[in-house]
């Protein structure tokens, strides 16, 4: 006797995720400014998490929340006041570390301020994942759904799932801008050391002198005037590049 198929209700979901993050990822390949980003990971979870209408961040830097991205106003005002509340369920997510999902009917009790803006704007439902991306950067993606019987669990899955994968993605973001930071770093000091040879060059042709009292000199007048030993350096340059072009 020949088994019936399993069903496979949550591939197309799956599908979805798979599709945003690939989408995020060539994001990632084409832009460096985190804000554009997050604008993409706010609008991808409402293509992929069935029943999200609008979507925001909330990132907390030190103690403090903030939206930093949000695809509608509305959503980024009702983050707002429950970040002057000190309460609320994208708090709660940020707080536990775990998922939290309620309908806005059922978060009356708790709360009361949240729930009633949400309705009076128009959401029933809120669906919250925590967002870890190191020590820099934690927070919680924030979802608003219209319908007001809240989201099932596949969708807390979906949403769990997605969320992991986009704090792999900003661990990969944050790597590669303090490896351009460093980078950038290293090419100020190697410009730096190429002026100050260069300075010390024509102070030993000029006052003919050893490289350590050429050098000796430099050090002495950025003590002096308490400017940085490359600026001294590059006037010194310029000086002398115009007197002989003069």
């Amino acid at each position: 006797m020949d088994l019936p198929e399993p069903t496979a209700t949550a591939s197309p979901l799956l599908d979805d995720i798979t599709g945003a993050l690939e989408a995020l990822t060539a994001v990632l390949r084409q832009e460096d400014d985190f804000r554009i980003l997050l604008r993409h990971v706010c609008l991808q979870v409402c293509e992929a998490v069935p029943g999200v209408a609008e979507a925001s961040i909330t990132l907390v830097s030190g103690e403090q929340p903030h939206t930093a991205s949000a695809t509608a106003t509305v959503v980024g005002e009702l983050d707002g006041d429950q970040y002057r509340l000190g309460d609320g369920p994208c708090l709660e997510a940020v707080r536990s570390g775990k998922i939290v999902r309620t309908s806005v009917p059922d978060a009356v009790e708790r709360w009361p301020s949240f729930a009633d803006g949400a309705r009076e704007a128009g959401f029933g439902s809120f669906l919250a994942a925590p967002l870890v991306a190191d020590e820099e950067y934690s927070g919680a993606v924030n979802c608003y759904g219209r319908q007001d019987d809240g989201f099932e669990e596949i969708e807390a899955q979906l949403l769990e799932l997605y969320t992991a994968a986009v704090e792999a993605v900003f661990r990969v973001y944050h790597r590669y801008v303090k490896a351009r930071e460093t980078a950038e770093h290293l090419r100020t000091a190697l410009a730096s050391r190429a002026v100050i040879d260069q300075a010390k060059g024509m102070l030993m042709a000029i006052r003919q002198i050893g490289a350590d009292d050429a050098f000796a000199l430099l050090v002495e007048q950025s003590q002096r005037e308490n400017v940085k030993l490359r600026e001294v350096a590059e006037r010194f340059v310029e000086r002398v590049v115009s007197s002989g072009a003069g």
